[in-house]
């Protein structure tokens, strides 16, 4: 039975954003490991991996900055692992498994080595300060330093949008002669998140997100701030948790914004499904995604968006169509947005219909996980979403088997 090596940074994540994709590898004959920090035994994901019959490797990794003794560490760890399992497929996403994961498949020889970019994360934003931007530049040319020396050993780059494709290339951090791909974000299971009849009551509007300023949190801070003096009446609501990032919003901040009633904070979510169903309308004044995971689901669930005018949240939006785009880091047009919205319970429903449609259309993730399963030359044994002439494309051009 062939192996298939996942490496992630967030042990949530691979249940949240990798799950079905796991499922699908099973389903296929593989034999399925993941690695990850902080994943150890008797913890609720690891139990949940393992009862889906997924084996799981706890990997001390800092997730983030650049120690380079503990970044050895990572890298003798994974190399270890590899070396032991003897993986035919590695696959890494978020920058510490991409970088050492694949360095990692590729001194071991793994036959196929894959890499997922789900966003550029905190040295690609662009700083407000002196001081950020100054730090920024220096973190900027390490990790494109480690970026291009990974990515040279790898088979096939995914990307989730084609902006965070078009600047690896322009900034040659993608060699000429690795093939990439766009894919359509994680993509979004259309039975778990359901269209939710449009909330009752004034309106709401809701962002979930880690607590970054890269994330457009003060820009929604603010924009409520300037809406309720208009409408005292509609409310904010917050999720989200305080990250161990450099630009991570201040617990001090977080308490001021609840003392004075500008937000609702709901605290970190299990489950954001009531809180999207709670809502009118999603907003994600982020400054740059990979695709943002809470925009989809925002979506299935037939929800407005007001999103950013920025890589990887544009693409969620037709403006004026499912919801509106805004420029980035300006607090004063995403009050006016809101605004527009206000009092528009047809428009927001509307919008909230072209969503779910969108979703459907775009951002299944069976459409999604199909899409990188062939990409990767891993034929799916059932392509429920293909027609039997594309199935029989696909097999004379990859083989009826894998690898």
């Amino acid at each position: 039975m062939k192996r298939f090596l996942m490496i992630a940074s967030f042990p949530d994540s691979l249940v949240t954003f990798r799950g079905q994709l796991l499922d699908a590898l099973r389903e296929n004959g593989y034999e399925v490991h993941v690695a990850c920090p902080d994943i150890r035994t008797g913890s609720a994901v690891r139990e949940h991996l393992e009862s889906r019959g997924i084996i799981v490797h706890d990997i001390p990794m800092q997730r983030t900055g650049i120690n380079p003794l503990a970044d050895l560490k990572t890298l003798g760890n994974l190399y270890r692992l590899m070396r032991s399992i003897q993986p035919d497929v590695v696959m890494g996403y978020t920058i510490k498994p991409v970088i050492y994961g694949t360095l990692s498949a590729w001194l071991c020889q793994v036959p196929r080595r894959f890499v997922l970019v789900t966003g550029l994360g905190y040295a690609f934003s662009s700083g407000q300060s002196i001081k950020m931007i100054s730090k920024r530049k220096g973190l900027l040319m390490i990790v494109r330093f480690l970026y291009r020396l990974s990515l040279a050993g790898a088979h096939k780059v995914f990307f989730q949008n084609h902006d965070d494709q078009e600047l690896f290339r322009q900034l040659k951090i993608l060699p000429v002669k690795t093939p990439s791909h766009v894919v359509n974000g994680s993509g979004v299971d259309l039975v778990q998140y359901a269209v939710a009849p449009q909330a009752k009551g004034p309106v709401r509007f809701l962002l979930i997100a880690r607590l970054l300023g890269d994330k457009g949190v003060r820009e929604y801070v603010k924009a409520a701030r300037q809406v309720r003096q208009d409408n005292p009446e509609v409310a904010f609501s917050l999720a989200g948790w305080i990250d161990d990032n450099p630009d991570a919003i201040s617990q001090q901040e977080l308490d001021t914004w609840i003392a004075d009633g500008t937000v609702d904070y709901l605290g970190c979510l299990d489950d954001v499904r009531p809180a999207i169903a709670a809502c009118h309308i999603y907003v994600l004044p982020s400054y740059r995604e990979g695709t943002p995971r809470t925009v989809l689901e925002a979506m299935a669930m037939g929800r407005a968006i007001i999103t950013s005018d920025a890589p990887g949240c544009r693409d969620t939006v037709t403006d004026g169509s499912n919801g509106l785009l805004v420029a980035v880091r300006n607090a004063t047009l995403l009050a006016d947005a809101m605004q527009q919205l206000i009092g528009r319970p047809d428009l927001i429903n509307t919008m909230g219909r072209i969503s779910r449609e969108i979703a459907e259309t775009k951002y299944d993730v069976h459409k999604v996980n199909e899409d990188l399963l062939i990409q990767m030359g891993l034929l799916l044994r059932t392509c429920n979403h293909l027609g039997a002439a594309e199935v029989e494309k696909l097999q004379g051009f990859y083989g009826e088997n894998s690898l």
